[in-house]
């Protein structure tokens, strides 16, 4: 393996998925937690010596081949990012890898931002309501930096940030080290979906929804529960509790409303469905692919590994070991 390439191709995709995540945001005060800085490649290889095993892992067998399913975290600590001995062997043992989206794609990265935009002549939020969104950037020291940006998407942009003084960081979501890893190694990154699908779900037309959710969000970030519950999520993961994270729908107070619980429909279950028959096609085409999607696409009678056993998967689980 050329290590040389693999940190080159990593450091990459971070410097991409800071620029995209975080734009031209102001300079860290001494009130407020700096942005990450990208990792040198003495900072990486050190990260790589000292890795262990986080999230949840299981390997998938059919047709005489093995692929894998791989559950991330899109926040996460810096120390967490690097793969540990079990994501490693599987990663080593791929022919390619496949995610929600491919961050090292600048292509792909431009479509996500551009859709985050606002677009002309969109409604304004209601006054009270702009001034609430505004104090949260001001607190997570954004000045202005996302006034370009939806009113949702600024207020799921600062729901992400609301761990950064916690070390928890989308900087150094599990994904995008992952996807630089995959290219620096020769792999191929497929991606399972598109910037357009993924906004599709998550944006609104209508100013009464893009209200209601902006509302929302506020009100966990105002409250303390936004932190709370990515804290518990955060942890879950890197201590691979699956019984906790698949007890997600019992402590997330998130679908507590008809409304909220097709939301979370569509943005697992739905997801889920359409994704596991192009994993199955992966595997069959001959490819051993490692597939690394969020943790909570993989819980319950719905997840990537239920639905793939259902079809002919022997369907084994190596994190956390059994």
């Amino acid at each position: 393996m050329n290590l040389r390439r693999v940190w080159r191709l990593v450091l990459a995709a971070l410097t991409l998925l800071c620029t995209h995540a975080y734009g031209q945001a102001p300079a860290a005060t001494a009130d407020c937690t700096p942005p990450p800085a990208p990792l040198d490649e003495a900072a990486l290889r050190q990260g790589m010596q000292q890795a262990r095993d986080h999230g949840l892992l299981w390997r998938i067998e059919k047709a005489g081949r093995s692929s894998w399913l791989y559950g991330t975290i899109h926040v996460a600590r810096r120390d967490w990012m690097f793969p540990g001995p079990a994501l490693m062997q599987a990663l080593q043992q791929s022919d390619q890898l496949a995610l929600e989206l491919d961050p090292t794609d600048a292509d792909t990265m431009g479509r996500l931002q551009a859709a985050m935009l606002a677009k002309p002549g969109q409604p304004a939020l209601p006054p009270a309501l702009a001034r609430r969104l505004a104090a949260q950037a001001a607190a997570a020291c954004l000045g202005d930096a996302l006034a370009p940006l939806r009113p949702e998407m600024q207020a799921m942009t600062l729901g992400s940030l609301v761990g950064r003084r916690q070390g928890l960081e989308p900087a150094y979501g599990i994904d995008a080290f992952l996807a630089g890893m995959a290219r620096g190694m020769r792999k191929t990154a497929v991606p399972l979906e598109t910037p357009e699908a993924q906004m599709a779900l998550l944006l609104h037309d209508d100013p009464t929804q893009v209200n209601q959710m902006v509302a929302e969000m506020l009100d966990e970030l105002e409250g303390g529960s936004a932190l709370t519950v990515l804290q518990r999520m955060a942890q879950g993961w890197a201590d691979s509790q699956l019984d906790d994270l698949s007890a997600y729908p019992q402590w997330c107070d998130c679908l507590n409303t008809e409304e909220q619980r097709a939301f979370n429909r569509r943005l697992l279950d739905d997801r889920n469905q359409a994704m596991a028959p192009r994993i199955a096609a992966l595997h069959a085409s001959g490819q051993r692919t490692l597939v690394a999607v969020g943790a909570l696409h993989m819980i319950g009678p719905q997840g990537l590994p239920a639905l793939l056993q259902a079809q002919g998967f022997k369907v084994v689980q190596v994190l956390p070991k059994s």
